[in-house]
């Protein structure tokens, strides 16, 4: 079963310019899409200082985890997961069935502008993925499954 919609140049700039006005307006440091399953989509912001595969991983599982705590108290849905630093914050919320969108933030920021800005974020990257699903309904990425040895049946340069 796909978990990703085949996303082409146009849907990945589309985002990207989502990422971009969101950290515009946050004054976040990073901006990216995960799948659920942990895999890097689309980042923005100034990643040099993160190995963002890594924590796109982590962030996915504690985000999953969370899900877990919240049936665990009978509650249907956990939204995010904030986690507050001496120096850097992360906060990670649903954007659909499917992608996650990972925030990470000086402390010196409130959580309160980071979670209100990516709202609206949220939504724009939703409809887009749903546009890019919407293209070709039966086809699509199950990322679980790559290779990561040889990705490329599943990426190829446009011709």
């Amino acid at each position: 079963m796909p978990t990703l919609p085949q996303l082409l140049e146009e849907d990945i700039q589309s985002i990207e310019e989502v990422l971009n006005d969101y950290l515009d307006k946050s004054d976040a440091s990073i901006a990216m899409v995960i799948d659920k399953g942990g895999f890097l989509i689309s980042h923005r912001g100034d990643a040099r200082r993160f190995d963002l595969t890594t924590i796109g991983a982590l962030a996915s599982g504690a985000y999953m985890a969370n899900q877990t705590i919240a049936n665990l108290i009978n509650e249907d849905n956990f939204d995010s997961v904030y986690q507050q630093g001496e120096k850097n914050s992360m906060f990670v919320t649903n954007i659909d069935e499917n992608c996650l969108l990972m925030v990470v933030f000086s402390c010196k920021i409130g959580v309160g502008v980071v979670k209100y800005h990516a709202a609206e974020a949220r939504t724009k990257i939703a409809k887009q993925l749903q546009v890019a699903q919407a293209r070709d309904p039966d086809a699509g990425l199950d990322l679980s499954v790559m290779n990561m040895a040889d990705p490329s049946e599943l990426f190829r340069k446009r011709s």
